[in-house]
């Protein structure tokens, strides 16, 4: 199975409006990075008309949660190397180019080659409640998916780490994804 990292990927559609959304970007064999959005989505259709992409590297799992949750405002500044700009807050970021496409009728899949890279601050790792944060968004992307029940087993499972290990960025954050979360109907039972 190909390593997937979890990134921030911002688009550009054909009328210059830069699309900002949490996205697990796959391992392409050491030659890069696959993009692989659902269809429909702006990052397939931003994809589809400007073929590059910035996948930015943060701690601040607050641009994860918002996105999912309504708050897609999150700053960007321009990169040298793609028409596409990095999220503002990144600790690192890629500039990608796409190189082919496979398509899919649920998932194309956007192969892209790294033109540049570049670091901004000094990581300094991740505490449970930042994981835990970003396995909840993970979770909310897909409340239309997975049954409820799995759902809310995994949430309760990842509340520990929040109870034990959160800061106020991940609080906030984690309060995003529980409003997200109590406001979605029940999903059908996927069984």
């Amino acid at each position: 199975m190909p390593m997937i990292r979890e990134t921030i990927v911002t688009t550009v559609g054909a009328d210059g409006r830069v699309h900002v959304a949490p996205l697990g970007i796959i391992a392409d064999d050491g030659e890069g990075w696959v993009i692989a959005p659902f269809h429909p989505s702006t990052t397939l259709s931003n994809l589809r008309a400007v073929p590059f992409a910035v996948a930015s590297y943060t701690d601040d799992v607050r641009v994860f949660a918002g996105c999912l949750t309504g708050r897609q405002d999150w700053p960007t500044i321009a990169v040298e190397h793609v028409p596409v700009p990095r999220l503002a807050g990144a600790l690192a970021h890629e500039e990608l180019a796409v190189t082919r496409v496979d398509e899919d009728a649920t998932r194309p899949r956007f192969h892209c080659r790294a033109v540049h890279r570049a670091t901004h601050a000094p990581f300094a790792g991740f505490n449970r409640a930042q994981a835990a944060v970003i396995e909840a968004a993970i979770l909310v992307s897909r409340l239309h998916l997975l049954p409820r029940e799995k759902i809310d087993r995994e949430i309760a499972y990842l509340a520990v780490a929040i109870e034990k290990t959160a800061g106020p960025a991940e609080q906030e954050a984690w309060g995003w994804l529980m409003d997200k979360l109590r406001s979605h109907p029940a999903a059908p039972d996927a069984g």
